[in-house]
């Protein structure tokens, strides 16, 4: 059940739904919303009966709810229907796509909007600090969608973002992710082309202008298209770092704007950039944009401390695909000067179990002072040549010389951690499932 369920309860929908994998802090979440979550699947969820049922893209047809969903012939949408129906309807969406930051940036640019008092809505794929919510139903014009190129639902193989209609979009660059559902890197630009084809008519275009793949598909496009990278439109530069504020400058079209943030890493302030060029072309003040950077909290499990324990910091963070790993570490390591930033990493992803980026992940973390590397705690229908070998991960980091160690489980982890942790440590733990609670226990048993 997603976060959609949240909205249509308050909206008087009756709901009903199951998730046997979902994790802190989504459930914590859904359960202080007053939603009542199942483990496991069963047709006697479905009772009382439903008026609605959102079905999302983790359920097969063949899931026991789903069918009862049909044979009881309960009406049913996907959750890019249901957004459409009940929140975007009659909205200006501003739209975020793309294989990185989308979370962050969607983050930033509904900040932005709230602080300039526009009361919007969104729909995003992470908590919001400052809004300790993932949606938010605003009666301002303007409505956030993170909008994900996942298929839509086993009705609906299309790309989630094809559902939608955005006044602005955001476009973060374009890498290969979701080896289960895309074949290859062109199968994923034949789907981005599709879309930007659908909304070039209409939709002010703001891409990141350093990924060439997202520049190919944008090169024959009829559509208004604005820039931010390094040497685009929009850029910044002076990028300095006083405890944990990060200081720069912004420049855009015949402006200079000085910002301070509490975000970290240069991943995070090309999210900051293109937030910007989105609030200029809406309007926005320098002055309020300014002010919405300075005070933005951030979301959880991105760069996100979960707890400090005799000098040793635990940060949790939802890294998966490759650069995002190593982004993420380079972020943080200026940070933790006098001690060491530790990686533990479990590859759970549909793509990163797979050998796709077998020999590209090992320079993800030449950037830590050790690496652990755990066996993901899920298993997946994969074929043995196709496998992702976590044993020969750490050996080929160790060939980096980066001190890198392999792991069965999570108890195992946290036993060796409590070993040879000191003060000035930063575990960065990166995953985008729970890791079975690694954070808390961890910082349970340090002593």
């Amino acid at each position: 059940m997603g976060t959609l369920a949240c909205i249509l309860k308050e909206m008087g929908y009756s709901i009903s739904g199951s998730d046997q994998n979902v994790y802190p802090p989504m459930s914590d979440f859904l359960n202080e919303k007053g939603i009542q979550l199942f483990a496991g699947y069963d047709p006697a969820n479905l009772d009382p009966r439903p008026d609605l049922v959102i079905i999302g893209n983790a359920v097969t047809r063949q899931n026991v709810e789903a069918q009862a969903v049909l044979q009881k012939g309960i009406p049913y949408i996907s959750m890019p229907q249901a957004v459409n129906r009940f929140i975007a309807k009659d909205k200006k969406i501003i739209l975020v796509t793309g294989t990185h930051g989308k979370t962050t940036t969607a983050s930033i640019m509904a900040h932005i909007l709230y602080t300039a008092g526009m009361d919007p809505s969104f729909m995003i794929g992470g908590i919001l600090k400052d809004f300790n919510s993932s949606f938010r139903i605003g009666s301002g014009d303007y409505m956030v969608i993170e909008g994900d190129e996942y298929d839509t639902a086993f009705f609906d193989k299309g790309p989630k973002f094809m559902h939608y209609d955005p006044d602005i979009t955001l476009m973060t660059g374009i890498e290969f992710d979701h080896a289960d559902i895309f074949t290859d890197i062109d199968h994923i630009k034949a789907v981005f082309s599709r879309f930007v084809k659908k909304i070039e008519k209409k939709s002010h275009i703001i891409a990141f202008d350093n990924n060439d793949n997202l520049k190919e598909i944008l090169s024959g496009s009829t559509a208004a298209i604005e820039t931010y990278g390094d040497r685009a439109q929009w850029f910044f530069s002076n990028h300095t770092q006083k405890e944990s504020t990060t200081f720069f400058n912004v420049h855009g079209p015949g402006k200079q704007i000085s910002i301070e943030t509490h975000l970290i890493g240069q991943h995070n302030l090309l999210n900051c950039l293109a937030c910007m060029a989105a609030a200029h072309r809406i309007g926005i003040t320098d002055t309020l944009v300014s002010r919405a950077l300075k005070t933005f909290s951030g979301i959880k499990r991105r760069q996100e401390i979960r707890g400090v324990k005799h000098g040793i910091t635990v940060m949790d963070d939802f890294a998966h695909h490759p650069t995002a790993v190593k982004e993420t570490i380079k972020a943080v390591k200026p940070f933790y000067k006098n001690g060491r930033v530790i990686a533990v990493f479990e590859p759970r992803t549909n793509t990163s179990m797979r050998n796709i980026f077998q020999s590209v992940y090992p320079d993800a973390f030449l950037d830590a002072d050790m690496v652990c590397i755990c066996e993901p705690n899920i298993k997946k229908n994969i074929r043995e040549q196709e496998k992702f070998s976590t044993l020969k991960l750490v050996a080929d980091i160790e060939k980096n010389g980066v001190e890198a160690y392999h792991f069965k489980n999570s108890n195992r982890v946290i036993h060796f951690l409590v070993s040879k942790l000191s003060a000035g440590d930063l575990v960065l733990i990166m995953s985008n499932g729970g890791f079975d609670n690694i954070h808390v226990r961890l910082l349970e048993m340090i002593e």
